[in-house]
C-alpha cells in the first residue's frame, strides 16, 4: 500500500509539472523554442536512463546505442511515412498509428538487441564496446545504401507527431518501468553482475540471461526515444546515429550523460540529461554568436560542443569520479519497501 502512495505521489507531481508547462506555453512565456528544447530534453531522458541500465546497472560497456535508436526511428518513420501516409489522416487514426509505430520501432529494436546481445555479451570489457561500437556503424552504413528509405539523403516528410504531452507520456512510462525492474529481482541480478560477474555465476545467476535482458529492455526504450525524435525533427539521417554526431541528442552525448549524471542512478541521468540538453543549446547560440561578430578567420563548427563535452567530463570524473548522483536516487523512485531495508541494514 505505501508502495502504491509513492507511486501515487510521483504521478501526482509529474501531472503538476505537466499543467505548470502548459500554462506557461499558453500564457507565452514558453514559446516553440523552448518548448522544442523541452522535448528533446525528455527525448534524452529516455535514452540516457535506457543505457545506464545497460553502462550503470549491469555494468556492461556498450556504446551501440546510436543502432537502436537509429533501429527505431526509422521503423516508426517508415510506417508513418511510406506505409501508411498518416499526414493527410485524421487525428484519431493517426496519432493511434503513431503511437502503434514507435512501439514497433521499440520492438523492432529490443528484438535485434537480443540477436546481437546472446552472441556478444559473452564477451566483456574492451571486446564488447568493440562489437557494440561495430554494430552501430554496420546499422548507420546499412541505412546510408538503403534507398528505400532516402539513402545518404536521408528519410525526408516525417509528420510532426511527437507533440509534448506524447513525449511527456512515454518518458513518465519509461521511467516508471525502468525504476520498477531496477527495484525488481531481475535489476538486482543486474546489479550482481555489475558488481561482480564471477561470483554472480558462482551463486547461481544465469549472467548471459541477464545482460541480453538488459540490452533488450535498453534497446527497446532507445528505439522508442528514437522514433519520437524523428517525429519532431521531421527528418531521419544516417548521420544522426554516428557515434560522434553533434546532434543534440548523439550517442556520444548520451553516454556523457550516463556518466556525468552517475552510472547505477536513473536519477542523475534525468539531471544530467535536462542540464547537458540545455547546455548543448546554449553553446549552439554562443557559437553562432561568435561566427556573427566575425572575429576568427575561420568558421567555428557545432561539432565543438563535443570538444566542451569531453572537457566537462574529464572535470567530473576527476573531481567527481561517481558522477553527479553516483548511485543515489531521488527518494520518490525509491520504493519504501527498499528504502526501510537500506535504513535497517545500516
Amino acid at each position: 500500500m505505501k508502495v502504491l502512495t509513492k507511486n501515487r505521489l510521483l504521478f501526482i507531481y509529474a501531472l503538476i509539472l505537466f499543467v505548470v508547462i502548459q500554462i506557461l506555453y499558453s500564457v507565452g512565456i514558453l514559446n516553440n523554442y523552448y518548448m522544442q528544447i523541452i522535448d528533446i530534453a525528455l527525448i534524452n531522458i529516455i535514452l540516457a536512463t535506457s543505457l545506464n541500465i545497460i553502462n550503470g546497472f549491469t555494468g556492461q560497456f556498450s556504446l551501440g546505442h546510436g543502432g537502436f535508436m537509429a533501429v527505431g526511428a526509422y521503423t516508426a518513420g517508415v510506417l508513418t511515412t511510406l506505409i501508411w501516409k498518416v499526414g493527410q489522416m485524421q487525428a484519431l487514426p493517426k496519432f493511434s498509428l503513431f503511437i502503434i509505430a514507435v512501439l514497433l520501432g521499440g520492438v523492432v529494436a529490443a528484438i535485434i538487441g537480443i540477436l546481437l546481445g546472446i552472441p556478444s555479451l559473452r564477451l566483456r570489457g574492451d571486446y564488447l564496446a568493440i562489437v557494440t561500437l561495430a554494430f552501430q556503424e554496420i546499422v548507420r552504413v546499412g541505412i546510408n545504401a538503403i534507398d528505400y528509405v532516402g539513402g545518404p539523403r536521408g528519410l525526408l516528410g516525417i509528420p510532426r507527431l511527437s507533440t509534448f504531452a506524447m513525449i511527456y507520456f512515454f518518458t513518465l512510462i519509461s521511467i516508471f518501468i525502468m525504476k520498477n525492474i531496477v527495484y525488481s529481482t531481475v535489476g538486482r541480478a543486474m546489479k550482481s553482475i555489475r558488481e561482480d560477474e564471477v561470483a554472480s555465476e558462482l551463486v547461481g545467476v544465469n549472467t548471459t540471461k541477464y545482460k541480453v535482458m538488459a540490452f533488450s529492455i535498453g534497446a527497446f526504450f532507445a528505439g522508442v526515444a528514437g522514433a519520437l525524435l524523428v517525429h519532431v525533427l521531421q527528418l531521419a539521417h544516417p548521420t544522426m546515429f554516428g557515434f560522434t554526431s553533434p546532434s543534440i541528442a548523439g550517442p556520444l552525448s548520451i553516454l556523457v550523460m550516463v556518466y556525468i549524471g552517475g552510472a547505477g542512478s536513473l536519477s542523475g541521468s534525468i539531471i544530467a540529461a535536462v542540464v547537458l540538453t540545455v547546455l548543448s543549446e546554449l553553446l549552439r547560440l554562443g557559437i553562432d554568436s561568435l561566427n556573427g561578430l566575425h572575429i576568427f578567420p575561420f568558421t567555428i563548427g557545432p561539432e565543438w560542443r563535443m570538444v566542451v563535452y569531453a572537457v566537462l567530463l574529464i572535470v567530473v570524473m576527476l573531481y567527481r569520479t561517481e558522477g553527479i548522483m553516483g548511485q543515489r536516487e531521488f527518494k520518490i523512485l525509491v520504493p519504501e519497501e527498499e528504502e526501510k531495508n537500506a535504513t535497517g541494514s545500516a
